[in-house]
């Protein structure tokens, strides 16, 4: 590998644990603030609205200058909003600035793979970004732990505390926040450093409407080709699992394990972990002209998610939770890597990026709506993992159903 994609490796790994670390951060502020319990998903529904909505805009932005500009102005953008939170605005709002910035950011990040390697790599480069990315979640999950945790923030708050300046940071939430921002500052500094890449997918025109319009025509492109379907809705369903197991996991974490904030937030990393082995695994023994045949796999994880629900001893919780998400990470790496190759062929690496953002995000957007509807109708968690984790299964096996006996497809 190049020395320039270890810089990008750099960048994203300290974008992405100020990312992870700044979630439960907030989360932690929302309880010091009383909010109710169903506030805990709208905050990720703010987050992932943003992608949405400038999903039509970010990928022609991401073609539209070099990536390692365009991740530079992105984390600004999400260190704005980490300095917002700071300053006493409220979380959900403020955390819905930093999803304007990660919508920005994510399309740069994972295009400027695709022109800076060539198709021989591109499953490697996935496992090192999803590798070093899981990382970043388990350490930021670990981080914002300690952080929030009250013995180590009582100390903190007291070395942070400085003679004769009233520096507002009176909490553990506050002060996470705090360290979070300096970790946006490192990331800012990487983005400086990668390397310029020729643009090749230059946007036509910067109207709105133009980019509207060519928003659809990559989407409905994308859905059209075979591989391009399969891919795209493997990880669309991924993450969107991804995204509300983790708030599951948090609250599971307090009704079966008795865990506290700070420890149920530590939990989460093992799902990570899972994760990194998962994409290891992958990288050895999954190519890209293959990446169909994993589609069995993914059937898997909503059965093991049901196993959760008897489980209230520690350690088989962490097994159980390692075997999640490297189930998980076996499926996405492959199936991530065939959606780039894929729309990097067809339209261009951002706008490609951009289209997968969205469709993942309205998956997102779906399932943390229906968690805070259970959470407010305050139904147990047990039938919310029974609802998660039979839902999970049944789409990946219709999926199976539609694509698995075209295999042959998988051939490039």
């Amino acid at each position: 590998m190049k020395l320039g994609f270890y810089i990008i490796l750099a960048a994203q790994f300290f974008s992405a644990l100020a990312d992870n670390a700044l979630l439960f951060a907030a989360i932690a502020l929302l309880i010091a603030l009383g909010s109710p319990d169903w506030h805990t998903p709208l905050l990720q529904i703010g987050f992932v609205a943003s992608y949405i909505i400038l999903a039509p805009f970010v990928g022609a932005f991401a073609d539209s200058l070099p990536k390692g500009r365009v991740m530079l102005i992105s984390n600004s953008i999400k260190l704005f909003g980490c300095i917002v939170m700071l300053a006493g605005a409220h979380p959900l709002i403020a955390y819905i600035v930093v999803g304007f910035g990660a919508a920005a950011y994510s399309p740069a990040k994972y295009g400027i793979l695709t022109e800076y390697l060539p198709p021989g790599q591109l499953v490697l480069a996935n496992s090192w970004i999803e590798g070093l990315t899981v990382l970043a979640i388990v350490l930021g999950a670990v981080l914002s732990g300690i952080l929030i945790g009250p013995d180590i923030a009582n100390n903190m708050l007291h070395w942070w505390n400085v003679p004769l300046i009233n520096t507002g940071i009176d909490t553990a939430p506050e002060l996470a926040i705090a360290i979070i921002t300096v970790i946006y500052l490192i990331a800012a500094l990487f983005n400086l450093y990668i390397p310029r890449v020729a643009i090749d997918h230059k946007p036509l025109s910067r109207s709105p409407v133009f980019l509207i319009k060519e928003f659809l025509h990559c989407y409905k492109l994308l859905w059209k080709d075979p591989l391009g379907q399969v891919s795209l809705a493997v990880t669309t369903l991924f993450w969107g699992a991804g995204a509300t197991l983790r708030l599951i996991v948090l609250a599971w974490a307090a009704t079966a394990l008795h865990y506290d904030m700070g420890e149920a937030a530590k939990l989460t990393a093992w799902v990570a972990v899972g994760i990194a082995i998962g994409s290891v695994l992958a990288a050895k023994f999954v190519k890209l002209d293959h990446a169909v045949k994993v589609l069995p796999v993914g059937i898997t994880v909503g059965l093991l998610v049901l196993l959760m629900i008897p489980v209230t001893i520690p350690l088989p919780a962490t097994v159980l939770l390692v075997t999640i998400g490297a189930v998980g990470g076996y499926l996405v790496v492959p199936m991530n890597a065939l959606l780039q190759h894929r729309g990097h062929l067809l339209m261009g690496s951002g706008s490609s990026i951009a289209v997968q953002n969205f469709n993942e995000n309205l998956s997102i957007f779906a399932m943390l709506a229906l968690y805070a509807w259970m959470e407010k109708m305050e139904f147990s968690i047990t039938i919310i993992i029974l609802v998660f984790g039979l839902l999970l299964s049944g789409i990946m096996l219709a999926l199976y159903r539609r694509h698995g006996h075209d295999q042959d497809k998988g051939q490039m």
